[in-house]
């Protein structure tokens, strides 16, 4: 399956093919070449996770999945392949500029993002935020944290976008924190097709109150600075 899009300010090429591992289990393996007038994309993924990309900014590949889950290494030269592929991918896109100046501009918003923790919440207990979110076009979206109003950038990390199969795309971004009671963070998302960025809200309290719910049905606790509330039903 191969994949094409043409903007005026971005040309983005995805190949995609199906390997075939069995009769009964099918995985696909996925290649992104893409970029625009002031950045680009190298990418190999699997089955929907990606194995492995180029950070043109520190001039290296990347290996975003954890070393005791992925093994897997490419042969040398991978990354010097990858800024060849972009600049040629450069070239083309010149050219498709100056052919295509009065093509239309496509621009689909992103859905609202999704914000969760990656492990069960516990107070003073090391964790990562994730924001997921999807259906955008063209790539990429902005991502930014805050906690407690305050913007954040200690710790925090971005995916490369990732094709979905409909065209459009997504992208995660996590936070590495630690849960302490009284803090609030925030995900927010801008995009050129938005009339203003989009933002979820993650409170602490609020989330070990729920689970303090789901874990005693018959009992609601919410804890304050200041005491203890208590709801019995």
């Amino acid at each position: 399956m191969m994949m094409m899009k043409v903007k005026v300010s971005e040309l983005v090429l995805v190949l995609s093919w199906v390997l075939c591992v069995s009769a009964e289990v099918q995985h696909e393996n996925i290649y992104i070449s893409g970029c625009s007038d002031s950045d680009g994309e190298q990418m190999y993924g699997l089955d929907g996770e990606e194995l492995w990309y180029a950070d043109f900014v520190n001039k290296r590949g990347v290996y975003p999945l954890p070393s005791f889950s992925n093994s897997f290494r490419y042969e040398e030269g991978v990354y010097e392949a990858a800024v060849a592929d972009e600049h040629t991918c450069k070239l083309n896109l010149n050219l498709a500029l100056r052919g295509m100046k009065d093509y239309p501009m496509e621009n689909d918003p992103p859905s609202s993002p999704i914000i969760y923790s990656r492990d069960d919440v516990e107070l003073d207990q090391q964790n990562t935020l994730i924001c997921h979110v999807t259906g955008f076009y063209p790539a990429p979206v902005k991502i930014h944290w805050t906690k407690n109003g305050q913007n954040v950038t200690e710790g925090t990390s971005i995916d490369v976008p990732f094709p979905n199969k409909d065209g459009s795309f997504r992208q995660t971004s996590r936070l590495e924190f630690t849960p302490q009671l009284g803090d609030v963070y925030s995900c927010t998302v801008d995009h050129p097709a938005l009339d203003q960025p989009l933002t979820r809200i993650w409170d602490v309290e609020l989330v070990l109150m729920s689970v303090k719910i789901l874990s005693h049905p018959g009992e609601i606790i919410y804890r304050l600075s200041h005491g203890n509330w208590t709801f019995s039903f």
